[in-house]
């Protein structure tokens, strides 16, 4: 009949090949799984591309030349000055006030509605 080592070495295969089957079905699971995500990027991409190409057609100066031209009146658009443009040293900074920035969230608390309380920074009152 079998010896003890006998059954041990068979449990032993049996297990092996076990182990060995559940690993293949793993890798082939993640394989496809990459499969999948490949081509979610390939599709990605190519709707990129699309979407370049269609604003450099919906920006092409000729076009939008025309619809300047249609739409003048309706938007009272002027052409612009030389003089309009500034550096940005020429910008003038606006004051900080705290109490405009937590104004609205304290409007909306009298309001009811949620506002997130999560503390940021180093602003304490």
């Amino acid at each position: 009949m079998f010896r003890t080592s006998d059954m041990v070495l068979i449990a032993v295969m049996v297990a092996a090949a076990a182990f060995t089957y559940k690993v293949k079905q793993e890798a082939e699971d993640q394989l496809a799984a990459v499969r999948k995500l490949e081509s979610q990027i390939r599709l990605e991409e190519d709707s990129i591309v699309l979407l370049k190409a269609d604003w450099s057609l919906l920006t092409q100066p000729a076009r939008l030349q025309k619809l300047t031209e249609k739409y003048q009146t309706d938007l009272n658009l002027q052409p612009t000055d030389a003089h309009q443009f500034a550096r940005i040293d020429e910008i003038p900074v606006r004051p900080l006030d705290i109490k405009e920035i937590i104004g609205n969230s304290l409007d909306l608390l009298a309001e009811g509605v949620a506002v997130d309380e999560t503390t940021t920074g180093a602003v304490h009152e």
